[in-house]
This record gives C-alpha cells, sequence and structure tokens, in this order.
C-alpha cells in the first residue's frame, strides 16, 4: 500500500488536489490530508492529520507511513524556506520516499521575486537525498477574477505587465497535474514546467473581459510604484501591494509565458481556455 499525502490540503489548491487524487487512486494507495486543523478537512473524505509548517513537532507524526509527499508551498512570504524546511526534514526522518513540491515556473532563472524561496526550496529538496518532483506552476487564471471585477468597476483594467504574454491555466488543471505526478509512474526526478496551452497579454484579457460584457474596458500599464500604489488603495497590504507589481514587472520581462504545453500533455487534455474562464467569472458577479 502506497500512502500519499498532502500539505495545505484545505487550502484551494490542497482541496482540488485531494479531490482529483480521490478520482486517480487505485486500491494500493492511500491518501492522507495534512492541515494546520484536521476539523477542517473532516469534509474531504479522507484521513486528516494535523501538520503545521511552522510548527516542526507537529510534523514528524503526520508523516508516520507516508511514501509519497506534496509540499505545496506555503502562503507565508518571507517565511517559506524556514517553513519549507521543517517539513523537508521532517520527510526525510520519516523515510518519506519521495517529494512533489509546487515551485513557481521556472525557478531557477525567473525575473519574479516570488521566485527566490521557491529555487532555496527545490535546493533544500534536491540535497536532501529524497527522490522528488518539481511542479514549477505558472499564474493561476484565477488570479486575475479580483482583476476583471475591479475593471467592470472601474471602466478600466490597470497592472504593470506591459506586453509580457501569461500562460495562466485554471488552478484545478495544475491541481489535476499534481494528482497524476503524485499517482503515476515515471515522475521521480522530474522538473515540471506547467503553464495554460495559450498565452495571454493583460490587454488581450481586457479585449476578452470587453468582448464578452459588452463594453469598452481598456489595459492601462502603469510604472510599478504607481501600480503599487493602487493596489494599496484598495486596501492591500504594503508588502504585498509590492510582491504583485514586482509579480507584473517580471511578467513583462518574459516570467509567466511557457509554450511548452508540458501541463495539458501530463494531464492529458487541453488546459482550461480563457474565454470559458471569463464566462465562468462574469457569471458568478
Amino acid at each position: 500500500m502506497t500512502t500519499i499525502a498532502v500539505t495545505g490540503s484545505t487550502g484551494q489548491l490542497g482541496r482540488l488536489v485531494i479531490e482529483k487524487l480521490k478520482a486517480r487512486v487505485s486500491g494500493q494507495q492511500s491518501i492522507v490530508a495534512l492541515a494546520r486543523d484536521p476539523a477542517k478537512a473532516a469534509d474531504l473524505g479522507v484521513e486528516a492529520r494535523a501538520a503545521d509548517y511552522g510548527q516542526p513537532e507537529t510534523l514528524a507524526k503526520a508523516l508516520a507511513g507516508i511514501d509519497v509527499l506534496l509540499l505545496i508551498s506555503s502562503d507565508a512570504i518571507g517565511q517559506r524556506v524556514a517553513q519549507h524546511r521543517n517539513v523537508v526534514e521532517a520527510a526525510k526522518a520519516a523515510g518519506v520516499g519521495r517529494i512533489a513540491y509546487t515551485s513557481i515556473l521556472r525557478a531557477d532563472v525567473t525575473p519574479i521575486g516570488l521566485g527566490q524561496e521557491h529555487r532555496a526550496t527545490e535546493t533544500l529538496i534536491a540535497e536532501s537525498g529524497l527522490g522528488f518532483t518539481l511542479l514549477r506552476n505558472g499564474w493561476y487564471l484565477e488570479n486575475y477574477a479580483g482583476a476583471i471585477e475591479g475593471a467592470l468597476h472601474a471602466g478600466a483594467f490597470v497592472g504593470a505587465a506591459g506586453d509580457g504574454r501569461i500562460s495562466a491555466a485554471a488552478r484545478a488543471d495544475y491541481a489535476e497535474a499534481a494528482a497524476v505526478a503524485l499517482t503515476g509512474e515515471g515522475h521521480v526526478g522530474k522538473t515540471y514546467e506547467l503553464g495554460g496551452d495559450d498565452s495571454f497579454s493583460m490587454a488581450e484579457l481586457a479585449a476578452e473581459v470587453s468582448r464578452q460584457t459588452g463594453r469598452s474596458l481598456p489595459y492601462n500599464d502603469l510604472p510599478e510604484a504607481e501600480y503599487a500604489k493602487i493596489l494599496e488603495g484598495i486596501g492591500l497590504p504594503a508588502p504585498v501591494a509590492a510582491m504583485l507589481a514586482q509579480s507584473d514587472v517580471g511578467a513583462s520581462k518574459g516570467g509567466l509565458v511557457e509554450n511548452g504545453r508540458q501541463l495539458s500533455v501530463l494531464i492529458g487534455r487541453p488546459t482550461t481556455p480563457l474565454p470559458a474562464f471569463v464566462e465562468g467569472v462574469l457569471k458568478g458577479l
């Protein structure tokens, strides 16, 4: 029996991964949901164990008997490396056979600042001696749901991405890729650069929303600092606003485009197209 565990199982990505795993596991595979509060994982329909990235004492018990572990990256920007190190060290001590990690697209060379912590985590995993699979995820289409709603209110999209192309895919697409890598053969030692089949610029996103709404919603490109101030103005903490603005600039330098279509190959179907995503967002508003 192979036991597969997923950290951050009650988060948006984690829940989808558990759902996809349940549809794929064989009779010789079982699933464990790891969460800071196992009670929040009760509705997932699998065994749940307490595990907190920041509390190493919880990790040894949580990882006992685990063969394959999906480490979903922490959302604590600035603390990720220390937290991920706790998980990797606990996995090694527990005898976990392989770690799959949700990294960022081309983590080794990305111009996006978030890549620094992902690079460091990839190094920790590689140096652990454990088997590994690196899932270098591009941007989620869902990242733009708020921008669409905001543009409908403000009459325009804003950002600092220039003409940079973005190979975004739905969160469910990345979750399915993780489930494939966790349950299938041939993924040990592999690094996957994952993105949507078709890329788009922010101007093209604005044009698609304009087409579907019948409104004229332009994209206004701004300097990084000005965009960060706008994000602060809608209530985001300054460090988060700065991170998002810098990520946009990284996109303008090619940091979010990926034409290899490894994601659709891995999941065996096309990724979610931009028009379908936009339609879903608009229906939900």
